[in-house]
């Protein structure tokens, strides 16, 4: 499937553009490495909202140990004094970005939740957005959902997410060298706190595409895997489809691309992509803040061949 051309004509791409790293690994072999210089091999990388999709895994591995009961778990287990709406909300309202908040972060507040960061409590801002639908009818991308789901961790298992991560997937995975920033009250960021390598990002997505095994043992179920990168929601026919917390690429007629392809996305052009199928992964790290989605362009024309 990746030819010498292919491979030949995507680095002549990428080499225009701010694209620091680019690393490609197909049945099991890594089969191109980039990097744009050579101290962007060794330097973490601000994934942003690839935090949002390893926070899934977390969410994944917590349910398998028990420490959360499942996706429908209402979070008025974890919050006190909602209101009669907000417990309604599950956890996989917050998984699939539809707890019917008024949330406008890919509209109005264009691309970050700027009124969040600036807030001094996430948690209470976030609690405290008006409900504008029923829960669950329509997603709409909120960075709000998966800082809810860090302090529901936190609650559930009395560790941070990042003290959750490094026990239960980072170190296990041989992954050491990362830095996962918190709010002012001490919750690790769940939608873009997390700098990653490259090749730890490539991990994550070796993980994902055994089926959540790691040298012979499972990390997070094979279930979790499935059911995260299912397509539930559709609203951004520029992107794709939405799981819990994975992106998945769709056609125009929101069916899933064939073969299947999903992926964890971030604000400037940082991915990682995996094709199941075809035993692919290919992540990205970028500094193109003005054009995010041209790294997904690249792998859809030079890898998969399609406009």
């Amino acid at each position: 499937m990746i030819s010498n051309d292919i491979l030949t004509e995507l680095e002549k791409k990428i080499k225009k553009d701010k694209i620091t790293s680019c690393l490609i690994q197909h049945e099991n072999s890594l089969v191109f490495e980039y990097y744009k210089n050579n101290k962007m091999k060794d330097k973490q990388h601000k994934v942003n909202s690839v935090t949002k999709s390893v926070l899934s895994i977390l969410v994944g591995i917590a349910i398998d140990r028990g420490d959360i009961k499942g996706v429908h778990q209402p979070i008025a287990d974890f919050f006190p004094n909602l209101t009669d709406w907000q417990k309604q909300l599950t956890l996989e309202h917050l998984l699939t970005m539809t707890p019917g908040f008024d949330w406008p972060e890919f509209s109005s507040w264009g691309g970050r939740p700027m009124p969040m960061i600036n807030s001094r409590d996430w948690v209470r801002f976030i609690l405290e957005r008006p409900m504008v639908e029923a829960p669950g009818e329509n997603m709409h991308y909120n960075s709000g959902c998966s800082h809810l789901l860090s302090a529901i961790l936190q609650k559930a298992a009395g560790k941070s997410l990042s003290e959750y991560a490094d026990a239960y997937l980072f170190k296990p995975m041989g992954i050491y060298d990362y830095t996962w920033y918190s709010d002012a009250k001490g919750i690790v960021i769940g939608g873009f706190g997390l700098s990653l390598k490259a090749e730890d990002m490539l991990k994550i997505g070796k993980l994902m595409l055994q089926e959540g095994t790691w040298n012979g043992h499972k990390v997070v179920s094979k279930d979790w895997v499935m059911e995260s990168t299912i397509p539930r929601f559709h609203t951004y026919n520029k992107i794709g489809s939405y799981g819990y917390h994975w992106w998945i690429l769709t056609y125009d007629d929101h069916q899933p691309a064939q073969p299947l392809v999903y992926f964890a996305m971030g604000y400037g052009g940082q991915y990682i992509i995996v094709a199941p199928e075809n035993q692919l992964i290919v992540t990205f790290t970028c500094d193109l803040y003005n054009d995010t989605f041209k790294p997904l362009l690249y792998f859809k024309k030079c890898i998969l061949n399609v406009e």
